[in-house]
């Protein structure tokens, strides 16, 4: 039965948690040390004793997000392949059906995103 009680240890790890971030960000913050004199320092770009030639914050193209993010959701796909490699034999014919469906999801995506020129890095 799902009566309050049994929602109490939840609660406590969830606020064990909270607090343990919260004391870490906050002894960080009154325990660390602070130099204000070598802020700037801390702020220059250091490329191994060469010269700093322009400005080390310049944005990035969107196509190399785009295309990180594309790499990162096509990566993960094939982390929900293992469970089913390893139970081929208990998953049967429905099994390879839900699994042909998650690969055909998957493709329409890929050529969603080809067709659309998110791939192209010519434009």
């Amino acid at each position: 039965m799902n009566i309050p009680e049994n929602y109490i240890p939840v609660i406590i790890q969830f606020l064990v948690g909270s607090s343990f971030v919260a004391l870490s960000i906050l002894g960080t913050h009154f325990l660390g040390p602070s130099n204000k004199k070598s802020a700037n320092k801390k702020n220059e770009s250091f490329e191994c004793g060469v010269e700093v030639e322009g400005n080390a914050r310049t944005p990035f193209s969107v196509k190399y997000f785009l295309t990180a993010i594309l790499f990162v959701l096509f990566d993960v796909e094939i982390v929900f392949f293992y469970p089913y490699a390893v139970n081929i034999r208990e998953f049967g014919v429905e099994g390879f059906f839900a699994v042909l469906t998650f690969i055909t999801i998957f493709f329409i995506a890929f050529l969603y995103v080809w067709k659309r020129g998110a791939l192209d890095w010519d434009r």
